[in-house]
């Protein structure tokens, strides 16, 4: 596992998109896992930068979001698909056909789960997963206690996960309390994995999900069993590592 600690939100920005930019390059098609939420958007306007100079070129990519609430129409301006668009499918030349959302209105949901997980193995995997971590060291919305070999699903929000969100929302009670999201063993399946994480609110779950013992009770920490996982983190994020980290 690698844990690489940069100055501030921008500077993640550039080394996140410098991993995936590279990662691309004679990929085709490349299969991107993105994740929602404040932190990747400095991924996402550096990639739309880029793209919209010299590269990379995204026609040929497909997408799997990690996750959706349920109860959201697309149109809805929390909805995982809006911010999706809104944020960088709108901006960069990619197929909005090949970008995946799960589908939280479905009538069944269970269904909406195997489907995702038939999409994904039928592409060939994930190439390069993006996530962020919750104050709780949730991924996607796999909370505490989420089985680390679990697979998409629809979940239970925790109320830290609904108190969390709620600031996106007018009221509280606004927020949904259930998502599908890929589970943690989907995500492990990823042959790349880069977690970005900014704050000092996070700072004491990412010192424990790096350092500290795997446990389902810390779902980030599952990414120390990755193969090629990297953390990308702010420093206000790393003031809790103990370890020497490049």
């Amino acid at each position: 596992m690698k844990v690489i600690i940069v100055s501030d939100k921008n500077h993640m920005g550039q080394v996140a998109a410098d991993l995936i930019e590279t990662d691309m390059k004679n990929k085709t098609p490349y299969v991107l896992g993105l994740a929602t939420g404040s932190t990747p958007i400095p991924l996402y306007q550096e990639l739309i930068r880029r793209n919209q100079e010299t590269g990379p070129d995204f026609s040929t990519t497909v997408t799997f979001n990690l996750d959706e609430y349920v109860g959201l129409e697309a149109t809805h301006d929390q909805s995982y698909r809006y911010f999706m668009n809104q944020e960088f499918f709108d901006h960069i030349n990619i197929n909005k056909d090949s970008t995946f959302v799960p589908n939280g209105l479905s009538e069944n949901i269970e269904e909406v789960g195997k489907d995702y997980e038939k999409a994904i193995c039928g592409i060939g995997g994930i190439d390069y997963q993006v996530l962020g971590i919750g104050t709780n060291g949730h991924i996607g919305f796999n909370e505490p206690g989420s089985s680390l070999a679990s697979r998409t699903r629809k979940v239970r929000l925790t109320e830290n996960t609904i108190s969390d969100n709620s600031r996106f929302f007018e009221r509280k009670e606004d927020v949904p309390t259930e998502a599908i999201t890929m589970g943690i063993g989907t995500i492990l399946d990823a042959r790349k994995i880069m977690l970005l994480a900014s704050g000092s609110n996070k700072a004491e779950t990412i010192a424990k999900s790096i350092e500290g013992p795997i446990t389902a009770t810390i779902p980030a920490s599952s990414l120390q069993m990755h193969p090629d996982a990297t953390w990308v983190i702010t420093e206000d994020a790393a003031v809790n590592l103990q370890l020497e980290w490049d």
